[in-house]
């Protein structure tokens, strides 16, 4: 049974100053083949009160790769379930805008997540490449009084931020993210803690050392961005399902911008409508989370 996945997942709810509207829906090329949806959603709070965060994962399976919908879901239950032992401690550290503690912390617990997926592979003997995930996560504090939200993942889909009308894309690229390196993720820094230089890299090929294992290919950057919302606002973080045609087509732009620019935010049905907006040549999963601010 742990291989049943709904067609469509569906969530909302209210804390202090935001208001959660989350979707995932099968597309329409896995629905004519009869394949499960490969985007995962897992939406959870940890706390009470004031104190509570309020976390919303997605992730997408590798295309073609069997299993693709159980890596997706098995990288959101162990980052949720990272977060939850750490919600105490990343509340206070989104309150206290501490940027660099929040960056390299979740860029820990993410590197965690994604290495988990990785030994599971090779328990199951599968090729690690084929039994991977892109992940994207959300952290919202109920404090009504702290309007910082902040977003980390790895892998594609898009964080877009709708203000005044008018869609901005304000996914962070790597060069955005820099800090201390973590093992399986990014490029070597370009100076040591000290502040010395590296030596240049002139790309002469260096021979394969026999007495040391094969070095691993690159891992996607870990991407980070912690911004605080303005009244009116409405954050949009979604897969590449829905961040590739709100790219490419502006009349889906257009159309999401009348829809969402009202500053009451829509009902569940409503919302799962708006996402299901269908755009030719554009028939993968879609999950999206949008937030409202008061």
């Amino acid at each position: 049974m742990d291989d049943t996945v709904p067609d469509t997942v569906l969530d909302g709810a209210a804390y202090g100053s935001c208001t959660l509207r989350a979707v995932s829906v099968r597309g329409d090329s896995a629905r004519y083949r009869g394949e499960a949806r490969r985007d995962t959603l897992l939406t959870a709070r940890f706390g009470t009160g004031d104190q509570a965060l309020v976390l919303v994962a997605m992730a997408t399976g590798a295309r073609a790769a069997p299993g693709a919908h159980r890596a997706a879901a098995e990288v959101c239950r162990w980052i949720a379930e990272a977060v939850g032992r750490s919600h105490a401690r990343l509340a206070e550290d989104i309150r206290a805008a501490r940027r660099g503690d929040l960056k390299s912390g979740l860029h820990r617990l993410t590197d965690r997540s994604l290495g988990r997926l990785r030994a599971d592979a090779a328990e199951q003997g599968v090729d690690p490449e084929q039994y991977t995930a892109g992940l994207r996560c959300l952290l919202l504090p109920a404090d009504p009084e702290c309007r910082v939200r902040v977003f980390f993942g790895v892998g594609p889909g898009g964080l877009f931020r709708l203000r005044e009308g008018e869609w901005q894309d304000i996914e962070p690229g790597v060069a955005e993210t820099p800090g201390h390196p973590v093992v399986g993720f990014g490029s070597p820094p370009s100076e040591t803690p000290d502040g010395d230089r590296l030596t240049m890299d002139l790309g002469i090929t260096t021979p394969p050392n026999p007495y040391e294992p094969a070095p691993e290919p690159p891992r996607e950057p870990f991407r980070f961005r912690a911004s605080v919302a303005q009244p009116g606002d409405t954050l949009l973080m979604c897969t590449a399902g829905l961040a590739d045609p709100l790219r490419g087509e502006p009349e889906l732009c257009a159309h999401l911008a009348r829809r969402w620019s009202d500053p009451a935010p829509p009902g569940l049905a409503a919302f799962l409508a708006d996402a299901q907006v269908r755009v030719k040549g554009y028939a993968d999963d879609r999950t999206a989370a949008a937030v409202w601010e008061a």
